[in-house]
């Protein structure tokens, strides 16, 4: 799962390196034209689905829940813990799920959220987590 998705590379990448199915969660028209087009350029329309919806409103997840979550949210924003949170409470992310959280800011994990590991790269932050 791809929230604040922007191009959908995380996702992508993700598929390219085994992952069986992405879905790409964005609400900005210009994010979800980009990442439909990069989705077609991969030839992974059957592998992908595409949310258009604030990732801080994500409806009840009806599917299996994700065992990896990406979150790449604008930095500094605090919108990442909100996005997390529900994605939790509306069950897309399984237990145990791996979650890597691009942010520029310290973050607070969510309850039940562990925090593996860090890397900083310049202004970026890279937080491993594990729900």
């Amino acid at each position: 799962m791809d929230l604040f998705a922007g191009t959908g590379a995380l996702g992508l990448e993700a598929l390219s390196r085994g992952a069986a199915f992405a879905t790409f969660v964005d609400d900005g028209m210009k994010a979800l034209g980009l990442i439909r087009q990069n989705i077609a350029l991969c030839g992974a329309e059957s592998e992908t689905r595409v949310v258009k919806r604030d990732a801080r409103r994500l409806p009840p997840n009806e599917d299996a829940p994700y065992d990896l979550v990406f979150l790449d949210p604008p930095y500094g924003k605090g919108l990442g813990e909100v996005a997390l949170s529900h994605a939790l409470a509306q069950g897309w992310v399984a237990q145990d799920a791996l979650i890597v959280w691009e942010e520029s800011a310290t973050i607070t994990p969510p309850d039940g959220v562990v925090l593996l590991d860090s890397r900083r790269y310049g202004d970026t932050v890279i937080y491993l987590l594990q729900a």
